[in-house]
């Protein structure tokens, strides 16, 4: 818990030989405004609850807080979820000395592949892959809380 780090990426090609794992989540928003959003997920056989700040000038860093629940509470928390519940498989990607999560999107956001890496600060470097695509750290649309709003398949045109 404190401040996150990330940075996130669309994806190129192919991951998933790499990947050493691989979880089904559906998660849905309790509140998605950008200063404060608040998620349940559904992440396998568990539940979490967290509530995510607004991100710095960059987007790359932001306040989280993130409690385990029992997935039964989970699942009740969903239904009373702002519409567009976000379902997608993440894999973990190990590369270099750093793992990615790679989200591959299903629904209404279908075709939408994400990566994103946790860093100990905004310019630590670190390896990319040669299926790491163009970098979207900052870009809201990418945020799941704004692909519940505004899926991806909605998009008039790919990439934009």
């Amino acid at each position: 818990m404190g401040l996150e780090i990330e940075r996130k990426f669309l994806v190129k090609g192919d991951y998933k030989t790499d990947a050493s794992k691989s979880t089904r989540i559906t998660q849905g928003y309790l509140s998605s405004v950008p200063e404060r959003t608040v998620r349940v997920r559904l992440k396998g056989n568990k539940g979490y609850l967290t509530v995510k700040g607004a991100g710095n000038e960059s987007g790359a860093s932001r306040y989280e807080w993130e409690k385990e629940i029992p997935a039964e509470e989970a699942k009740e928390l969903l239904q009373l979820c702002e519409p567009g519940i976000i379902d997608k498989t993440r894999y973990l990607v190990p590369h270099g000395n750093h793992l990615f999560e790679v989200d591959e999107f299903h629904g209404a956001n279908a075709g939408l592949v994400l990566a994103e890496i946790e860093l100990a600060n905004e310019s630590e470097h670190f390896e990319h892959p040669a299926w790491l695509g163009e970098e979207v750290t900052g870009d809201e649309r990418y945020y799941n809380a704004m692909l519940s709003k505004n899926p991806y398949t909605k998009w008039n045109t790919l990439g934009s």
